[in-house]
């Protein structure tokens, strides 16, 4: 397999990551790419009055053959899909492993777990922090025992009734005019053309006159004109990004934040694509207050494509000095 030939996908053993995992093998198969599993766990230790306030560490043989049960049991999972299929235990902070193995990846996905409703849906530290660094998109996969909201008929499920939000039918893609933005469009075009699923983009204004977002604005704005404006500007963003391409978008304008509008559009669709812009380095890379909301709380799995992922990915694609274009 060769570099971007492949989506990584981290594996625990628990019911999040084994939703994570079928999202990712039909993903794969989808887009014709083979997976890497990959099982990451670090050593316990534990403060030893013994040793004058030194630590001890836990023999790791046992926590090591637990991952490769864990690998086992992925590997077995995945294989009547027949496809490409690596594995590897790895040691070290499971959000940096994959953040280092995501180099060598077409996409990483994660899974998470929800708890309760809208206010208590937290996600894990390893699918929290991986979309922010990773150096290619990600995909965090929601897992919810109670598949109520959002599921549809035909949707394919976990043996305990998860709905997995399989195949992909429905895609939002939030639109902001911004570059982060455009590039999460174009990835879910992508990501359209390849499922054959309907697209639609969405742009979030929040112009209702109560609302502090646009405290700014003179009371006399017509909100409305507004909404046409912002209309107007969407279009020119997703015809541009359709040039040559035989694909109906559609386009919503309305009126609400981002966040909201996603989350809620979460329920109806199979997939939720957001861009993101990095800041600073490894320790200060975050995600937009947008993409972190919406990865707190969208029902169906949600795709980031960062700045970085299209900048790195236009580097794999220069030639080397001297050497012949990249084709």
């Amino acid at each position: 397999m060769t570099h971007h030939d492949v989506v990584l996908v981290g594996v625990d053993g628990s019911p999040p990551s084994l939703a994570a995992l079928d999202w990712a093998a039909a993903y794969a198969h989808v887009h014709g790419l083979g997976l890497h599993l990959v099982c990451a766990y670090s050593v316990p230790t534990f403060t030893a009055a013994a040793l004058d306030g030194g630590y001890a560490a836990l023999d790791d043989t046992a926590i090591a053959d637990g991952a490769r049960a864990v690998l086992d049991e992925a590997l077995a999972r995945v294989a009547p899909r027949g496809l490409r299929t690596t594995s590897a235990v790895a040691t070290g902070d499971a959000a940096a492993v994959l953040v280092e193995l995501s180099r060598e990846a077409a996409m990483v996905v994660v899974g998470t777990r929800g708890r309760g409703g809208f206010a208590e849906r937290l996600l894990g530290t390893v699918s929290s922090a991986l979309p922010a660094h990773a150096h290619c998109p990600t995909v965090v996969v929601p897992y919810r025992r109670d598949d109520r909201t959002g599921a549809s008929a035909g949707d394919e499920k976990q043996e305990d009734g998860t709905a997995l939000h399989l195949p992909v039918r429905r895609i939002v893609v939030g639109i902001d005019g911004s570059p982060a933005a455009e590039i999460a469009l174009e990835r879910a075009i992508r990501e359209a053309e390849a499922w054959g699923a309907e697209l639609t983009a969405l742009a979030a204004v929040p112009v209702t006159v109560n609302t502090s977002y646009l405290a700014w604005l003179p009371s006399a704005v017509d909100h409305e004109a507004v909404l046409r404006d912002v209309g107007e500007g969407l279009d020119v963003v997703v015809d541009r990004a359709l040039a040559g391409r035989d694909l109906h978008v559609r386009r919503h304008v309305l009126d609400g934040t981002a966040a909201q509008l996603l989350t809620e559009f979460s329920t109806a669709v199979d997939l939720v694509v957001v861009g993101s812009r990095g800041r600073g380095g490894f320790a200060g890379l975050l995600l937009g207050s947008t993409s972190q909301a919406v990865l707190h709380h969208a029902v169906c799995p949600v795709m980031v494509v960062t700045t970085r992922c299209r900048d790195e990915e236009r580097e794999g694609q220069e030639p080397a000095e001297g050497g012949p274009p990249a084709e």
